[in-house]
């Protein structure tokens, strides 16, 4: 069996999580996938978005796959990812958007069916720092995979066309062969004698107490988890176009700052162990400040260009120090055998906000009177921060409260 602290079979661990964000890959190639399929502008915007709506069902299914046929968490990420390579080449050889966008929902179904049990194998395998460690690595390797198969995806595209961009899946199946050659199968998964650390405490979750049942806290987690991605993709998509309304029509920059933004996630998430180290449940009030200062940099910029990009490579870091922080939690608020399924309720949130992030945007433009162009492009954002504040305060009071009672 490998060693499950060495460095070779932590990276196998982690490799799987490298493929779950590479739906993203193909935003490069949508103008001349576009122009080639003679779709409109949504319909090759739904080539990207599509995924996360699988992913949204498949996350509840799999755990479900998973007891009904008996499958191992090691077995059930391998199939997941083997979805993901096949259904990701699919757009290499066919010319028809149907049959495209459908292989873009099994890419989805792919990602569903193991990127909670990605998550939940490090909780059970893993625990105190050496689990918030791992976590945020996981979180720092879903920004690598999105930055390098998006940039991948782009440097064959320049060379050789949108069908051929669509190779970056062959990714999968490298991901596949280390994954399965150095990450152990077993059952521990199934163990309920899961290590608890001290962060359960500011829920006013005693230690030495069996933990027999699913905390309400997790659904609050779910709900924080859409409302973080709601905010950080909202903030993606809206860039562009701000950075065309005050740099002129044929500014094309805006794709390098996206990337940047990337790199400052990555740094949030191989930088959370440290500081979760150091501060404990303080790491959630550091990451929400930093998100709200990102959201009014960048909502009330104006025509300040340098200001709202500051905004945008902010916010990555402080996501990737709440988002690992959420998992972190959970094998204090759920038995180990129900780790699957509050992983999976949590993938849930984070998919639906990214799923429905331009609706909300939408509606907080429409809610704040700014229109859907130019400049009130960056309305929601002062909004965004402000709730923010708020979430942090509560949670404050609530966690103050708690312990309190636990006293």
């Amino acid at each position: 069996m490998s060693n499950k602290h060495s460095m070779i079979t932590k990276l196998a661990f982690l490799s799987v999580s490298f493929m779950v964000t590479s739906a993203y890959a193909i935003q490069g190639s949508l103008p001349q996938l576009k122009a080639a399929l003679g779709i409109t502008q949504t319909q090759s915007e739904y080539l990207v978005t599509t995924p996360s709506f699988a992913v949204m069902i498949f996350v509840v299914l799999s755990p479900l796959i998973q007891e009904w046929f008996h499958i191992s968490d090691k077995k059930i990420i391998m199939a997941g990812v083997t979805i993901v390579g096949v259904a990701g080449l699919v757009p290499l050889f066919v010319n028809n958007y149907l049959t495209i966008l459908i292989s873009r929902l099994i890419l989805g179904a792919g990602y569903g069916l193991y990127n909670s049990q990605a998550i939940s194998m490090i909780a059970v395998w893993y625990d105190g720092t050496e689990r918030a460690q791992m976590l945020g690595w996981r979180a720092a390797a879903e920004q690598i995979g999105q930055a390098a198969t998006l940039t991948i995806a782009g440097l064959i595209l320049s060379y050789a066309g949108w069908h051929q961009s669509f190779a970056v899946y062959v990714l999968a199946f490298v991901v596949l062969i280390f994954f399965a050659l150095r990450v152990p199968d077993d059952s521990q998964a199934q163990d309920d004698d899961v290590d608890e650390d001290a962060l359960g405490e500011d829920f006013g979750e005693n230690d030495a107490k069996k933990i027999t049942k699913i905390s309400p806290v997790v659904y609050l987690l779910v709900l924080f988890a859409f409302l973080l991605v709601v905010d950080y993709v909202g903030m993606e998509n809206r860039f562009p176009g701000l950075a065309v309304a005050i740099n002129g029509s044929y500014y094309t920059g805006s794709s390098m700052f996206l990337s940047l933004m990337l790199i400052g996630a990555t740094l949030g998430g191989i930088c959370y162990g440290a500081i979760q180290k150091r501060l404990g449940f303080g790491t959630v009030y550091l990451g929400l400040g930093l998100m709200a200062l990102s959201n009014f940099l960048f909502g009330f910029a104006g025509h300040n260009y340098f200001l709202m990009v500051v905004g945008l490579l902010l916010i990555g870091f402080p996501l990737q120090l709440v988002s690992p922080l959420i998992f972190n939690l959970l094998p204090d608020l759920a038995p180990a055998n129900r780790q699957p399924l509050v992983t999976s309720l949590c993938l849930i949130g984070f998919n639906f906000g990214a799923f429905f992030s331009p609706t909300i945007a939408e509606w907080t433009n429409h809610l704040m009177g700014q229109p859907l162009s130019g400049m009130g492009l960056a309305a929601p954002f002062p909004v965004y921060g402000v709730g923010l504040i708020i979430i942090a305060l509560i949670i404050f009071f609530a966690t103050r409260r708690n312990a309190q009672k636990a006293n």
